[in-house]
Protein backbone atom coordinates (compact mmCIF):
# COMPACT_ATOMS: atom_id res chain seq x y z
CA UNK A 1 0.00 0.00 0.00
CA UNK A 2 3.12 2.41 -0.08
CA UNK A 3 3.67 3.30 -3.53
CA UNK A 4 0.68 2.69 -5.66
CA UNK A 5 -0.72 4.68 -8.51
CA UNK A 6 -3.62 3.18 -8.96
CA UNK A 7 -5.44 1.17 -6.68
CA UNK A 8 -8.71 -0.33 -7.05
CA UNK A 9 -11.64 -1.75 -5.33
CA UNK A 10 -13.07 -5.00 -4.85
CA UNK A 11 -15.76 -4.56 -7.24
CA UNK A 12 -14.52 -2.60 -10.57
CA UNK A 13 -18.29 -0.95 -10.01
CA UNK A 14 -16.23 1.95 -7.65
CA UNK A 15 -13.54 2.77 -9.72
CA UNK A 16 -14.40 4.85 -11.67
CA UNK A 17 -17.35 5.99 -10.11
CA UNK A 18 -21.11 6.56 -11.78
CA UNK A 19 -21.54 9.90 -13.57
CA UNK A 20 -23.73 12.58 -11.92
CA UNK A 21 -24.45 13.95 -9.11
CA UNK A 22 -23.72 12.72 -5.58
CA UNK A 23 -25.42 9.81 -4.26
CA UNK A 24 -27.58 10.35 -1.11
CA UNK A 25 -25.25 7.56 0.72
CA UNK A 26 -22.29 9.43 -1.51
CA UNK A 27 -21.86 10.94 2.40
CA UNK A 28 -20.40 8.93 4.47
CA UNK A 29 -18.43 7.59 1.93
CA UNK A 30 -16.21 10.73 1.06
CA UNK A 31 -13.14 9.96 3.02
CA UNK A 32 -12.85 6.58 1.29
CA UNK A 33 -13.19 8.84 -1.99
CA UNK A 34 -10.28 11.64 -0.59
CA UNK A 35 -8.07 8.48 0.26
CA UNK A 36 -8.51 6.81 -3.30
CA UNK A 37 -7.58 10.09 -5.34
CA UNK A 38 -5.00 11.06 -3.05
CA UNK A 39 -3.91 8.02 -3.31
CA UNK A 40 -3.97 7.59 -7.01
CA UNK A 41 -2.52 10.84 -8.02
CA UNK A 42 0.43 10.94 -5.38
CA UNK A 43 1.10 7.68 -6.94
CA UNK A 44 0.80 8.47 -10.08
CA UNK A 45 2.79 11.84 -9.99
CA UNK A 46 5.91 11.19 -7.23
CA UNK A 47 6.05 7.41 -8.27
CA UNK A 48 9.82 7.55 -10.51
CA UNK A 49 10.93 10.01 -7.05
CA UNK A 50 10.03 6.99 -4.88
CA UNK A 51 11.33 4.04 -7.62
CA UNK A 52 14.96 5.74 -8.02
CA UNK A 53 14.81 6.21 -4.29
CA UNK A 54 13.56 2.70 -3.23
CA UNK A 55 16.13 0.66 -6.08
CA UNK A 56 19.26 3.00 -5.08
CA UNK A 57 18.57 2.44 -1.68
CA UNK A 58 18.24 -1.26 -2.01
CA UNK A 59 21.76 -1.61 -3.81
CA UNK A 60 23.29 1.02 -0.83
CA UNK A 61 21.97 -1.28 1.74
CA UNK A 62 24.34 -4.15 0.52
CA UNK A 63 27.19 -2.38 0.34
CA UNK A 64 28.47 -3.06 3.59
CA UNK A 65 28.90 -6.56 2.70
CA UNK A 66 30.28 -5.88 -0.58
CA UNK A 67 32.70 -3.36 0.39
CA UNK A 68 34.48 -6.36 2.39
CA UNK A 69 34.64 -8.60 -0.59
CA UNK A 70 35.71 -5.52 -2.70
CA UNK A 71 38.31 -4.00 -0.67
CA UNK A 72 39.56 -7.54 1.32
CA UNK A 73 43.12 -6.21 0.06
CA UNK A 74 43.04 -2.37 1.83
CA UNK A 75 40.47 -3.67 4.74
CA UNK A 76 42.72 -6.87 5.98
CA UNK A 77 45.95 -7.79 6.51
CA UNK A 78 47.61 -11.30 7.63
CA UNK A 79 47.37 -11.40 11.13
CA UNK A 80 51.01 -11.28 13.03
CA UNK A 81 52.59 -11.70 16.54
CA UNK A 82 53.84 -8.63 16.20
CA UNK A 83 52.39 -4.94 16.14
CA UNK A 84 53.55 -1.61 15.61
CA UNK A 85 52.65 1.66 17.84
CA UNK A 86 50.14 4.00 16.28
CA UNK A 87 52.78 6.73 15.97
CA UNK A 88 54.84 4.34 13.73
CA UNK A 89 52.21 3.21 12.04
CA UNK A 90 51.15 6.91 11.47
CA UNK A 91 55.25 7.82 10.38
CA UNK A 92 54.12 4.85 7.63
CA UNK A 93 50.95 6.93 6.36
CA UNK A 94 53.15 9.93 5.80
CA UNK A 95 56.00 8.35 4.34
CA UNK A 96 53.74 7.12 1.58
CA UNK A 97 51.79 10.46 0.92
CA UNK A 98 55.16 12.28 1.01
CA UNK A 99 54.60 14.51 3.48
CA UNK A 100 56.67 13.54 7.15
CA UNK A 101 54.94 16.81 8.51
CA UNK A 102 51.08 16.13 7.97
CA UNK A 103 48.88 15.47 11.02
CA UNK A 104 46.44 13.17 10.33
CA UNK A 105 42.78 14.17 10.92
CA UNK A 106 41.88 10.98 12.64
CA UNK A 107 43.20 7.64 13.15
CA UNK A 108 40.61 4.51 13.42
CA UNK A 109 43.11 1.76 14.81
CA UNK A 110 42.39 -2.05 13.56
CA UNK A 111 39.64 -3.04 15.68
CA UNK A 112 40.49 -7.33 15.67
CA UNK A 113 43.51 -9.24 14.50
CA UNK A 114 43.23 -9.58 10.72
CA UNK A 115 42.44 -5.53 10.05
CA UNK A 116 44.20 -2.75 9.09
CA UNK A 117 44.83 0.62 10.79
CA UNK A 118 43.24 3.56 9.07
CA UNK A 119 44.70 6.85 9.05
CA UNK A 120 42.90 9.82 7.69
CA UNK A 121 44.30 13.18 6.13
CA UNK A 122 42.76 16.43 5.02
CA UNK A 123 42.97 16.97 0.68
CA UNK A 124 42.46 20.26 -0.21
CA UNK A 125 41.43 18.24 -3.42
CA UNK A 126 38.54 16.42 -2.13
CA UNK A 127 35.45 17.05 -1.44
CA UNK A 128 33.27 18.02 1.24
CA UNK A 129 33.11 15.16 4.12
CA UNK A 130 35.95 13.41 2.30
CA UNK A 131 39.83 12.45 3.95
CA UNK A 132 42.15 10.53 1.75
CA UNK A 133 42.88 7.16 3.62
CA UNK A 134 45.88 5.51 4.03
CA UNK A 135 45.56 1.98 4.99
CA UNK A 136 48.53 0.40 6.95
CA UNK A 137 49.01 -3.26 8.01
CA UNK A 138 49.53 -2.85 11.97
CA UNK A 139 51.94 -5.99 12.34
CA UNK A 140 54.64 -5.38 9.60
CA UNK A 141 53.45 -1.56 8.10
CA UNK A 142 52.97 -2.39 5.21
CA UNK A 143 50.58 -0.09 3.21
CA UNK A 144 47.80 -2.07 1.96
CA UNK A 145 45.76 1.03 -0.01
CA UNK A 146 45.35 4.60 -0.41
CA UNK A 147 41.54 5.30 -0.92
CA UNK A 148 38.76 8.26 -0.45
CA UNK A 149 36.65 8.08 2.17
CA UNK A 150 33.41 9.84 3.06
CA UNK A 151 32.07 10.89 6.57
CA UNK A 152 31.75 9.37 9.91
CA UNK A 153 30.65 6.15 8.66
CA UNK A 154 33.94 5.84 6.67
CA UNK A 155 32.32 4.90 3.62
CA UNK A 156 34.81 3.53 0.77
CA UNK A 157 34.28 4.93 -3.07
CA UNK A 158 31.66 2.01 -3.81
CA UNK A 159 29.40 3.30 -0.76
CA UNK A 160 29.89 6.63 -1.06
CA UNK A 161 29.03 6.40 -5.16
CA UNK A 162 25.95 4.45 -4.39
CA UNK A 163 24.97 6.69 -1.16
CA UNK A 164 25.53 10.37 -3.42
CA UNK A 165 22.52 8.23 -5.81
CA UNK A 166 20.84 7.40 -3.34
CA UNK A 167 20.70 11.21 -1.62
CA UNK A 168 21.03 13.68 -4.20
CA UNK A 169 21.60 12.16 -7.75
CA UNK A 170 24.83 13.06 -8.11
CA UNK A 171 23.70 16.76 -8.53
CA UNK A 172 24.52 18.55 -4.93
CA UNK A 173 22.37 19.93 -2.82
CA UNK A 174 19.83 20.59 -5.78
CA UNK A 175 19.23 16.68 -6.28
CA UNK A 176 18.18 16.22 -2.44
CA UNK A 177 15.21 17.78 -3.54
CA UNK A 178 14.40 14.53 -5.54
CA UNK A 179 14.85 12.35 -2.27
CA UNK A 180 13.30 14.56 0.20
CA UNK A 181 10.18 14.66 -2.38
CA UNK A 182 10.38 10.77 -1.69
CA UNK A 183 10.64 10.11 1.11
CA UNK A 184 8.19 13.44 2.11
CA UNK A 185 5.07 11.67 -0.04
CA UNK A 186 6.18 7.28 0.91
CA UNK A 187 4.24 7.93 4.17
CA UNK A 188 1.19 9.55 3.07
CA UNK A 189 0.57 7.05 -0.08
CA UNK A 190 1.45 4.59 2.28
CA UNK A 191 -1.09 5.68 5.26
CA UNK A 192 -3.73 6.44 2.27
CA UNK A 193 -3.40 3.09 1.05
CA UNK A 194 -3.40 1.34 4.42
CA UNK A 195 -7.16 3.32 4.92
CA UNK A 196 -8.36 1.82 1.52
CA UNK A 197 -6.81 -1.75 2.51
CA UNK A 198 -8.94 -1.18 5.32
CA UNK A 199 -12.31 -0.43 3.97
CA UNK A 200 -11.90 -2.52 1.35
CA UNK A 201 -10.96 -5.64 3.87
CA UNK A 202 -14.19 -4.77 5.17
CA UNK A 203 -16.11 -5.76 2.37
CA UNK A 204 -14.47 -8.02 0.62
CA UNK A 205 -15.56 -11.69 0.93
CA UNK A 206 -12.31 -12.98 0.07
CA UNK A 207 -10.34 -11.54 2.33
CA UNK A 208 -7.47 -13.82 2.18
CA UNK A 209 -6.65 -12.15 -0.96
CA UNK A 210 -5.97 -8.60 0.60
CA UNK A 211 -2.67 -10.74 2.70
CA UNK A 212 -1.20 -12.71 -0.11
CA UNK A 213 -1.50 -12.60 -3.75
CA UNK A 214 -4.70 -14.42 -5.15
CA UNK A 215 -4.22 -17.65 -7.32
CA UNK A 216 -6.12 -18.18 -10.16
CA UNK A 217 -6.52 -14.75 -10.81
CA UNK A 218 -5.20 -12.84 -14.19
CA UNK A 219 -4.86 -9.58 -15.64
CA UNK A 220 -5.59 -6.73 -13.42
CA UNK A 221 -6.98 -8.32 -10.69
CA UNK A 222 -4.06 -10.16 -10.48
CA UNK A 223 -2.07 -7.21 -10.13
CA UNK A 224 -4.17 -6.00 -7.44
CA UNK A 225 -4.13 -8.76 -5.56
CA UNK A 226 -0.28 -8.53 -5.62
CA UNK A 227 -0.34 -4.47 -5.03
CA UNK A 228 -2.63 -5.26 -2.07
CA UNK A 229 -1.15 -8.21 -0.18
CA UNK A 230 2.47 -7.35 -0.59
CA UNK A 231 1.76 -3.45 0.43
CA UNK A 232 0.34 -4.61 3.81
CA UNK A 233 3.85 -6.68 4.35
CA UNK A 234 5.88 -3.33 3.90
CA UNK A 235 3.83 -0.76 5.42
CA UNK A 236 5.59 -0.41 8.47
CA UNK A 237 9.09 -0.46 7.35
CA UNK A 238 7.89 2.48 4.54
CA UNK A 239 6.70 4.41 7.23
CA UNK A 240 9.99 3.73 9.14
CA UNK A 241 12.02 4.68 5.92
CA UNK A 242 9.79 7.57 5.31
CA UNK A 243 10.27 8.93 9.07
CA UNK A 244 13.87 8.41 9.36
CA UNK A 245 14.23 9.41 5.57
CA UNK A 246 13.20 12.92 6.68
CA UNK A 247 15.41 13.33 8.59
CA UNK A 248 18.37 13.95 6.62
CA UNK A 249 16.70 16.26 4.29
CA UNK A 250 16.88 19.87 4.01
CA UNK A 251 13.53 21.25 4.63
CA UNK A 252 11.53 19.03 6.89
CA UNK A 253 15.16 17.99 7.88
CA UNK A 254 15.06 21.30 9.62
CA UNK A 255 12.20 21.13 11.14
CA UNK A 256 13.15 17.98 12.70
CA UNK A 257 16.03 19.83 14.47
CA UNK A 258 14.34 22.75 16.04
CA UNK A 259 11.71 20.17 17.16
CA UNK A 260 14.29 18.13 18.58
CA UNK A 261 16.04 21.57 20.23
CA UNK A 262 12.65 23.04 21.29
CA UNK A 263 12.37 19.77 23.54
CA UNK A 264 16.33 19.42 24.28
CA UNK A 265 16.42 16.41 22.61
CA UNK A 266 20.01 16.77 21.13
CA UNK A 267 22.31 14.53 21.54
CA UNK A 268 25.24 15.11 24.41
CA UNK A 269 28.28 15.93 22.54
CA UNK A 270 32.22 15.61 24.28
CA UNK A 271 33.25 18.84 25.25
CA UNK A 272 36.70 19.40 23.52
CA UNK A 273 38.08 22.84 24.84
CA UNK A 274 40.69 22.79 27.11
CA UNK A 275 40.47 24.81 29.98
CA UNK A 276 40.76 28.76 29.30
CA UNK A 277 41.34 27.69 25.50
CA UNK A 278 39.12 29.95 24.36
CA UNK A 279 38.24 27.44 21.70
CA UNK A 280 34.08 27.96 20.67
CA UNK A 281 34.13 24.16 18.81
CA UNK A 282 32.83 21.04 21.31
CA UNK A 283 29.89 22.38 22.45
CA UNK A 284 28.56 20.17 24.85
CA UNK A 285 25.51 19.52 23.54
CA UNK A 286 24.63 19.08 19.67
CA UNK A 287 21.28 20.73 18.27
CA UNK A 288 20.56 17.20 16.22
CA UNK A 289 22.02 19.22 13.12
CA UNK A 290 25.26 17.02 12.93
CA UNK A 291 23.16 13.72 12.62
CA UNK A 292 21.52 14.44 9.55
CA UNK A 293 24.80 16.60 7.65
CA UNK A 294 25.06 13.99 5.18
CA UNK A 295 23.81 10.20 4.33
CA UNK A 296 26.91 8.85 5.11
CA UNK A 297 26.96 9.66 8.75
CA UNK A 298 28.19 12.38 10.48
CA UNK A 299 29.27 12.41 14.04
CA UNK A 300 26.36 12.27 16.71
CA UNK A 301 27.95 12.57 19.67
CA UNK A 302 30.21 15.07 18.44
CA UNK A 303 33.28 14.57 17.65
CA UNK A 304 35.16 16.48 14.76
CA UNK A 305 35.27 13.36 13.09
CA UNK A 306 37.74 12.43 9.86
CA UNK A 307 36.58 15.36 7.72
CA UNK A 308 38.05 17.79 9.73
CA UNK A 309 39.85 20.05 9.59
CA UNK A 310 44.01 19.80 8.69
CA UNK A 311 45.61 19.57 12.59
CA UNK A 312 47.30 22.41 15.03
CA UNK A 313 50.70 21.26 15.92
CA UNK A 314 49.16 18.08 17.61
CA UNK A 315 52.34 15.60 18.04
CA UNK A 316 51.03 12.15 16.01
CA UNK A 317 53.63 10.68 18.78
CA UNK A 318 50.82 10.78 21.76
CA UNK A 319 48.30 8.64 19.98
CA UNK A 320 49.19 5.71 21.74
CA UNK A 321 48.94 7.26 25.32
CA UNK A 322 45.67 9.30 24.51
CA UNK A 323 44.29 6.17 23.32
CA UNK A 324 45.29 4.22 26.51
CA UNK A 325 43.69 7.06 28.87
CA UNK A 326 40.61 6.68 27.00
CA UNK A 327 40.55 3.24 27.42
CA UNK A 328 41.06 3.33 31.22
CA UNK A 329 37.67 5.45 31.09
CA UNK A 330 34.86 4.12 29.26
CA UNK A 331 36.67 3.71 25.44
CA UNK A 332 36.28 -0.67 25.73
CA UNK A 333 35.04 -1.18 22.11
CA UNK A 334 37.80 -2.17 19.13
CA UNK A 335 35.58 0.40 16.48
CA UNK A 336 37.29 3.69 17.69
CA UNK A 337 38.15 7.15 15.75
CA UNK A 338 41.36 9.12 17.46
CA UNK A 339 41.19 13.04 16.41
CA UNK A 340 43.77 15.30 17.18
CA UNK A 341 42.82 18.61 18.10
CA UNK A 342 42.20 20.46 15.19
CA UNK A 343 43.39 24.43 16.72
CA UNK A 344 44.83 25.59 19.52
CA UNK A 345 43.06 25.45 22.91
CA UNK A 346 41.57 22.20 21.92
CA UNK A 347 41.88 17.85 23.05
CA UNK A 348 42.32 15.02 21.60
CA UNK A 349 38.94 13.28 21.40
CA UNK A 350 38.32 9.76 21.16
CA UNK A 351 35.02 8.18 20.30
CA UNK A 352 33.98 4.84 19.58
CA UNK A 353 32.26 4.25 16.18
CA UNK A 354 30.74 0.88 16.55
CA UNK A 355 26.91 1.31 15.15
CA UNK A 356 26.01 -2.01 15.79
CA UNK A 357 23.96 -3.16 18.55
CA UNK A 358 24.80 -2.72 21.74
CA UNK A 359 25.87 0.49 20.52
CA UNK A 360 28.98 1.99 21.88
CA UNK A 361 29.48 5.71 21.20
CA UNK A 362 31.21 6.61 24.25
CA UNK A 363 34.00 9.81 23.90
CA UNK A 364 36.26 11.56 26.03
CA UNK A 365 38.38 14.30 25.71
CA UNK A 366 41.96 14.41 26.98
CA UNK A 367 44.51 17.12 27.60
CA UNK A 368 47.32 16.91 25.27
CA UNK A 369 49.48 18.62 28.29
CA UNK A 370 48.49 16.42 31.20
CA UNK A 371 47.11 13.27 29.88
CA UNK A 372 43.97 13.89 31.81
CA UNK A 373 40.13 13.16 30.61
CA UNK A 374 38.45 16.76 30.29
CA UNK A 375 34.94 15.34 29.37
CA UNK A 376 33.08 12.19 28.54
CA UNK A 377 30.01 11.33 27.02
CA UNK A 378 28.22 7.88 27.60
CA UNK A 379 25.57 6.19 25.55
CA UNK A 380 24.15 4.67 28.56
CA UNK A 381 23.24 8.50 29.87
CA UNK A 382 21.81 9.80 27.02
CA UNK A 383 18.33 10.99 26.90
CA UNK A 384 16.15 8.52 25.43
CA UNK A 385 14.81 10.29 22.41
CA UNK A 386 18.78 10.89 21.70
CA UNK A 387 18.64 6.91 21.70
CA UNK A 388 15.94 6.65 19.39
CA UNK A 389 17.67 9.19 16.66
CA UNK A 390 20.86 6.71 17.21
CA UNK A 391 19.00 3.95 16.65
CA UNK A 392 16.91 5.12 14.32
CA UNK A 393 19.65 6.17 12.12
CA UNK A 394 21.28 3.18 12.20
CA UNK A 395 19.19 0.92 11.39
CA UNK A 396 17.63 2.94 7.84
CA UNK A 397 21.44 3.03 7.28
CA UNK A 398 22.02 -1.33 7.70
CA UNK A 399 24.16 -1.09 11.18
CA UNK A 400 22.58 -1.62 13.40
CA UNK A 401 21.90 -4.91 13.22
CA UNK A 402 24.43 -6.09 10.74
CA UNK A 403 23.78 -8.02 7.84
CA UNK A 404 20.55 -9.06 8.96
CA UNK A 405 19.76 -5.60 8.84
CA UNK A 406 21.23 -4.94 5.50
CA UNK A 407 18.96 -8.06 4.01
CA UNK A 408 15.59 -6.85 5.28
CA UNK A 409 16.35 -3.19 4.27
CA UNK A 410 16.88 -4.86 0.65
CA UNK A 411 13.82 -6.98 0.79
CA UNK A 412 12.13 -3.64 1.81
CA UNK A 413 13.29 -1.53 -0.69
CA UNK A 414 13.17 -4.09 -3.58
CA UNK A 415 9.02 -4.44 -2.19
CA UNK A 416 8.41 -0.72 -1.88
CA UNK A 417 10.23 -0.43 -5.90
CA UNK A 418 7.92 -2.99 -6.64
CA UNK A 419 4.55 -1.42 -5.67
CA UNK A 420 5.36 1.48 -7.72
CA UNK A 421 5.97 -0.69 -10.59
CA UNK A 422 2.12 -2.67 -10.14
CA UNK A 423 1.33 0.34 -9.33
CA UNK A 424 1.86 1.78 -12.73
CA UNK A 425 0.95 -1.63 -14.86
CA UNK A 426 -2.61 -1.02 -12.73
CA UNK A 427 -2.95 1.91 -14.11
CA UNK A 428 -2.47 0.98 -17.84
CA UNK A 429 -4.57 -2.17 -17.22
CA UNK A 430 -7.15 0.17 -16.31
CA UNK A 431 -6.89 2.38 -19.59
CA UNK A 432 -9.82 2.24 -22.15
CA UNK A 433 -9.39 0.11 -24.78
CA UNK A 434 -11.77 2.23 -27.17
CA UNK A 435 -9.71 5.18 -26.91
CA UNK A 436 -6.54 4.60 -27.78
CA UNK A 437 -5.17 8.11 -27.31
CA UNK A 438 -5.64 7.41 -23.55
CA UNK A 439 -2.47 7.29 -21.82
CA UNK A 440 -3.81 5.36 -18.52
CA UNK A 441 -6.38 4.06 -16.63
CA UNK A 442 -9.68 6.51 -15.59
CA UNK A 443 -8.85 8.69 -12.66
CA UNK A 444 -11.08 8.71 -9.39
CA UNK A 445 -14.07 11.00 -9.11
CA UNK A 446 -13.59 14.56 -8.71
CA UNK A 447 -15.24 16.58 -6.16
CA UNK A 448 -15.03 14.14 -3.32
CA UNK A 449 -14.87 16.60 -0.93
CA UNK A 450 -18.63 18.25 -2.38
CA UNK A 451 -20.60 15.25 -0.39
CA UNK A 452 -18.48 15.64 3.15
CA UNK A 453 -19.63 17.91 6.39
CA UNK A 454 -18.30 20.89 7.16
CA UNK A 455 -16.03 19.63 9.95
CA UNK A 456 -14.94 17.18 7.46
CA UNK A 457 -13.56 19.69 5.06
CA UNK A 458 -11.99 21.71 7.59
CA UNK A 459 -9.93 18.70 9.19
CA UNK A 460 -8.80 18.07 5.44
CA UNK A 461 -7.54 21.48 5.04
CA UNK A 462 -5.76 21.67 8.63
CA UNK A 463 -4.75 18.39 7.86
CA UNK A 464 -2.89 19.54 4.63
CA UNK A 465 -1.54 23.12 6.45
CA UNK A 466 0.39 21.03 8.95
CA UNK A 467 1.58 18.71 6.76
CA UNK A 468 2.55 21.42 4.32
CA UNK A 469 4.36 23.43 7.14
CA UNK A 470 5.94 20.08 8.29
CA UNK A 471 6.58 18.84 5.31
CA UNK A 472 7.47 22.13 2.65
CA UNK A 473 8.01 20.02 -0.29
CA UNK A 474 4.96 18.28 0.29
CA UNK A 475 2.70 21.01 0.68
CA UNK A 476 4.31 23.10 -2.40
CA UNK A 477 3.92 19.77 -4.63
CA UNK A 478 0.34 19.26 -3.02
CA UNK A 479 -0.74 23.07 -3.69
CA UNK A 480 0.58 22.31 -7.47
CA UNK A 481 -1.88 19.15 -7.94
CA UNK A 482 -4.78 20.87 -6.38
CA UNK A 483 -4.06 23.61 -9.15
CA UNK A 484 -3.36 21.14 -11.90
CA UNK A 485 -6.64 19.40 -10.99
CA UNK A 486 -8.71 22.40 -11.20
CA UNK A 487 -7.46 23.29 -14.78
CA UNK A 488 -7.81 19.87 -15.93
CA UNK A 489 -11.70 20.31 -14.56
CA UNK A 490 -11.81 23.71 -16.19
CA UNK A 491 -10.27 22.58 -19.94
CA UNK A 492 -12.17 19.41 -20.00
CA UNK A 493 -15.24 20.71 -19.03
CA UNK A 494 -17.03 21.85 -22.46
CA UNK A 495 -16.50 18.95 -24.17
CA UNK A 496 -17.52 16.47 -21.09
CA UNK A 497 -20.08 15.72 -18.62
CA UNK A 498 -20.50 13.86 -14.99
CA UNK A 499 -18.23 13.23 -12.31
CA UNK A 500 -15.88 10.74 -15.18
CA UNK A 501 -13.63 14.05 -15.74
CA UNK A 502 -10.22 13.41 -14.62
Amino acid sequence: MTTTVSATPESDREHPPPPGPSRPEGRPRWFGALLLRLHFYAGLLVGPFILVAAVSGALYALTPAIEQGVYQHELHAPVTDTRLTLAEQTEIARSHIGDAAATPTAVRPAPEPGDTTRIMFADDELGESESRAVFVDPGTGEVRGDLTVYGTSGALPLRTWLDQLHRNLHLGDVGRLYSELAASWLGIVALAGLGLWIRRIRKSRTKKDFVRPGRGRSGYRRLFTWHTSVGIWVLLGALFLSATGITWSQHAGSNVDTLRAAFDWGTPAVDARLPGGGAEQGAAEDDGGGEHAHHGGADETGGTGGAGGAGGAADPAMLDAVLATAQAVNINTGLVEITPPTEPGTAWVVQEIQRSYPTEVDAVAVDPDTMQVLHRVDFAEFPLAAKLARWGIDAHMGSLFGLPNQLVLFLLASGIATMVVLGYLMWWKRRPTREPRTLGGTPPQRGVLRGAPWWGIAAVLGAAVAIGWWLPLVGWTLAGFVVADVLVGLLRRPGRSGAGRG
